[in-house]
């Protein structure tokens, strides 16, 4: 588990899923701080290690990233972290089309591919 400060690259991220879940690594977003967690069995432990850091729970949005993936499918929108009735969000994707290109500019930043 990390929080990525310097980029990612693909070869990192086939490192991560092969140790964990074989195609995928979970990941959490901070829209709001443009950082990003990496690398746990849960979301939920993401979530908590950025919230230690100084992250708010409505900025976090739970992610998948596929690296063998391109285009659209190398991130998915699936997360329960996401479920958040209070902020419009009844899903577990991200139904907020702002906060999904929000979250894609910051993997597009944090991961060179």
């Amino acid at each position: 588990m990390k929080t990525v400060t310097q980029k990612l690259t693909s070869e990192d991220l086939k490192q991560m899923a092969a140790a964990l879940f074989g195609d995928f690594v979970k990941a959490v977003v901070d829209v709001e701080r443009e950082t990003m967690a990496v690398d746990a069995p849960l979301h939920s432990d993401l979530e908590a290690l950025l919230l230690e850091d100084g992250s708010k729970q409505k900025d976090l949005w739970g992610i998948n990233l596929y690296p063998e993936m391109q285009g659209d499918e190398f991130i998915e929108f699936d997360s329960m972290i996401n479920m958040r009735p209070s902020q419009g969000n009844r899903s577990r994707g991200v139904e907020n089309e702002g906060i999904r290109k929000k979250v894609i500019e910051i993997v597009e930043k944090r991961v060179a591919r």
